[in-house]
C-alpha cells in the first residue's frame, strides 16, 4: 500500500494503525522521523518522474492520497503545482497500474462557510469554498480530480474523504493553531456552531475507507456539533470579540508581517455556518468516533 503525505502528523498517526497490517510504502518530501522499520520510505516529490518507480517495480493494492500541501504561507504557484499536479500524478499511476482501492483525503471545508448554508450539507452541495477564500482553490481542484477519476475508471474503488475540522495535540492546521491561541479574537455577535474530529478518528476513518464497500464522496464527522464559545469555555479561554468590519484588515496585517499564524481568510469559518451531514459514511461503514466531544476539544492542547 502506498501512502503519500506519509510523514505530516496525519500521516504518522495512519502509519501507527496500518503497518503492522499491511507493507506500507510512504512518499513524502520531508523526513519521517521515528518511522517504524518495517516502513519503506521514499523522500520525493510527487511531480518528478520518480515516483512512478515506486508502481512499476512491485504491485500496488491501494493509495491513500493525502500529500497536500496546506501552507498559507508558500507561492501561490508553487502550491497550486504541487497539490494538483502531484494529484494528477497519483491518480494517473493507478489507473496505469491496476491498482485496485484509491483514498483521496479532502475536506469538509470545500463547501465554505456561508450566512447561506443550511445546517447539514450532504455530499451533493455545491463546493463554494473558493468564492470567497481563494486558498482553498487547490482543495477544491483536487477533490474534483479525485471526482473525474471515480467516474472514469469504475472498476476502481475509489473514495473521497471529507472530514470535518481536524485536531489534535501535534496537528498544526489553521483550527488547532487558531483554538491553542491564549486570547482568540472572535466576531463580535457571531457563535457559529463547529464540527470538529480527533486526528486518531481522522486516521481510523483513512483505514475504513479502505473497505470494498466504502466508495464514492463521504462526510467523515467526530463527535458532534458545539458552539464556538463553548470550545473556549472547556479549554478555559478568554476571547477577545473584534467588530466584523475590523477583524479582517487587522489581522491581514498581522498575518502579512508574521505576528499571527491564523490565515485571515479563515475567519469565515469562526463566524459562519459549515456543518456537513456525516450519515452516509455512518450508514456504509457504520462509523462512530472513538474520541468524546470532550476529548476532541482537550487534545487541542495535549490532554
Amino acid at each position: 500500500m502506498v501512502v503519500t503525505g506519509i510523514s505530516g502528523n496525519l500521516g504518522r498517526t495512519l502509519a501507527k494503525l496500518l503497518h503492522r497490517e499491511e507493507r506500507i510504502i510512504g512518499i513524502d518530501r520531508r523526513p519521517f522521523p521515528g518511522k517504524p522499520k518495517d516502513i519503506e520510505l521514499h523522500q520525493l516529490d510527487l511531480r518528478k518522474r520518480k515516483a512512478e518507480d515506486v508502481f512499476r517495480r512491485s504491485p500496488i493494492k491501494a493509495v491513500i492520497h493525502m500529500g497536500i500541501m496546506h501552507d498559507p504561507r508558500m507561492n501561490e504557484e508553487e502550491h497550486h503545482s504541487f497539490n494538483v499536479v502531484g494529484t494528477t500524478r497519483i491518480l494517473e499511476y493507478c489507473a496505469k497500474y491496476n491498482v485496485r482501492k484509491v483514498v483521496v483525503l479532502s475536506s469538509a471545508n470545500v463547501y465554505g462557510p456561508s450566512p447561506d448554508n443550511s445546517n447539514f450539507l450532504t455530499e451533493d452541495a455545491p463546493l463554494m469554498a473558493a468564492s470567497r477564500f481563494s486558498g482553498v482553490r487547490d482543495l477544491i481542484e483536487v477533490d474534483m480530480l479525485a471526482h473525474g477519476f471515480f467516474w472514469r475508471h469504475p472498476q476502481i474503488q475509489t473514495v473521497i474523504l471529507r472530514p470535518v475540522h481536524i485536531v489534535g495535540p501535534n496537528i498544526k492546521n489553521a483550527p488547532s493553531n487558531y483554538l491553542r491561541l491564549k486570547r482568540p479574537w472572535v466576531v463580535a455577535g457571531f457563535d457559529p456552531m463547529v464540527q470538529l474530529i480527533h486526528v486518531e478518528d481522522a486516521a481510523r476513518a483513512m483505514v475504513e475507507a479502505l473497505r470494498p464497500e466504502a466508495r464514492g464522496v463521504y462526510n467523515v464527522t467526530g463527535p458532534g456539533e458545539v458552539p464556538l464559545s463553548a470550545i473556549f469555555r472547556e479549554l478555559g479561554t478568554t476571547t477577545l470579540p473584534v467588530p466584523g468590519p475590523l477583524i479582517r484588515p487587522a489581522l491581514a496585517t498581522l498575518f502579512k508581517y508574521r505576528l499571527a499564524s491564523f490565515p485571515p481568510g479563515e475567519i469565515d469559518h469562526i463566524q459562519f455556518l459549515c456543518m456537513v451531514d456525516g450519515s452516509r459514511w455512518v450508514k456504509d461503514v457504520g462509523w462512530k468516533p472513538k474520541y468524546s466531544m470532550r476529548e476532541t476539544i482537550r487534545s487541542v492542547i495535549g490532554e
